[in-house]
């Protein structure tokens, strides 16, 4: 397989803005109390699950997604408040016009992070590291929060690098040092890489970015699919996918393959609540909903399952969606053997009304 490696002499500038703990900091903005305090958005202290978690929750091992229950017992001082989205949306929709003032070319992810491609920029910039930091400076004047950025050559290399001095700073990886990150990078750490797939790369022998590269394409897609390609590409420094400011799907989903199948209704509950959260967050994100929910369910012999349920008016919210997934769940206990993935898609999309303009990006 031939690869190419990116054009030193005329590499892409890609930025990653990554706002930080971007619900609770809202939060913590607009309530001085909460300030300083650990802050979980979402769920309560008897059920739910995390949306997002304060830097202070943090310390405690809090974090999205994660059960309320646990959360709480984390973190016995953990303050928990009702998700606002019309206000994040309104700060989101503030941060996107700062994206615009310097390029066109902006790839929203969620409410809170997003790729801007500014190799052409509308301020005639040369340095990218100097846009982001512009950039940043004015989301903070603009909305009172802070942002890390990423700078790099390619979309997965500023993504990780945003990561990098969280929170609010930022770090550049360079064509030149590009390939060598990778190579020290554990592999659990990558971008694109979850629990599973981490775990099964670990027992291929695989621990590193170093490890990877040592593959062939045809030894990745043998054993990750349609994933070997970009996985050889990225242990190599090389990502050739585009920014794309209007990239338009017709279905978004998440799923998750759990490190012990499950056998009985709870766990199950639990294992979709987190999906049904993450697909919500994208709906959120562009001002879209569906009318098709569809659960997806594989045995651990990998044999799957499909069930689907379409509301003509769409789906109004993530309780909407729970209540089908719930109901589409129960159906499929007793099971005969235990489940290794569950997953929850939404299609059929549709702007909400009053959504306006937004972007429809949608890519989990």
């Amino acid at each position: 397989m031939e690869t190419r490696a990116p054009n030193p002499d005329r590499p892409r500038k890609i930025i990653h803005i990554d706002m930080d703990a971007f619900y609770a900091s809202v939060e913590q903005r607009d309530n001085p109390e909460l300030r300083g305090q650990p802050v979980a958005v979402g769920g309560s202290e008897a059920r739910g699950v995390v949306a997002a978690a304060s830097y202070e929750a943090r310390k405690f091992g809090v974090h999205s997604a994660m059960p309320s229950v646990t959360a709480k017992r984390k973190c016995p001082d953990l303050i928990f408040v009702k998700p606002r989205f019309d206000v994040y949306k309104a700060v989101s929709t503030q941060i996107r016009e700062v994206f615009a003032e310097y390029t066109p070319m902006i790839e929203p992810l969620s409410l809170d992070e997003a790729y801007l491609d500014v190799t052409e920029n509308l301020k005639g910039m040369e340095i990218a590291t100097e846009i982001a930091m512009e950039i940043r400076a004015k989301i903070k004047a603009t909305t009172g929060l802070n942002a890390s950025g990423g700078i790099s050559y390619n979309k997965f290399l500023a993504k990780m690098a945003s990561d990098l001095n969280k929170p609010n700073g930022q770090a550049v990886i360079t064509p030149k040092n590009g390939p060598a990150f990778v190579a020290q990078l554990p592999v659990k750490k990558f971008h694109g890489v979850g629990p599973a797939t981490a775990q099964k790369m670990h027992r291929l022998g695989i621990e590193t970015g170093a490890d990877l590269r040592e593959k062939s394409v045809e030894f990745l897609v043998q054993h990750f699919g349609k994933s070997g390609p970009y996985f050889y590409g990225i242990a190599r420094g090389i990502d050739e996918r585009q920014v794309k400011p209007d990239r338009v799907r017709k279905s978004v989903g998440a799923e998750d393959t759990f490190a012990q199948d499950i056998h009985t209704y709870d766990p199950a509950l639990e294992g979709v609540k987190p999906l049904i959260a993450k697909v919500w967050r994208y709906c959120e994100a562009n001002g879209i909903t569906g009318k098709t929910v569809t659960l997806k369910v594989k045995y651990a012999d990998f044999t799957q399952i499909t069930r689907a349920r379409t509301m003509p008016d769409g789906y109004p919210s993530p309780e909407a969606i729970e209540m089908t997934i719930n109901s589409l769940l129960e159906a499929v206990f007793p099971t005969r053997q235990g489940i290794r993935l569950l997953g929850v898609t939404l299609s059929s999309l549709e702007r909400q009304a009053g959504a306006g303009t937004t972007q429809l990006v949608l890519t989990l």
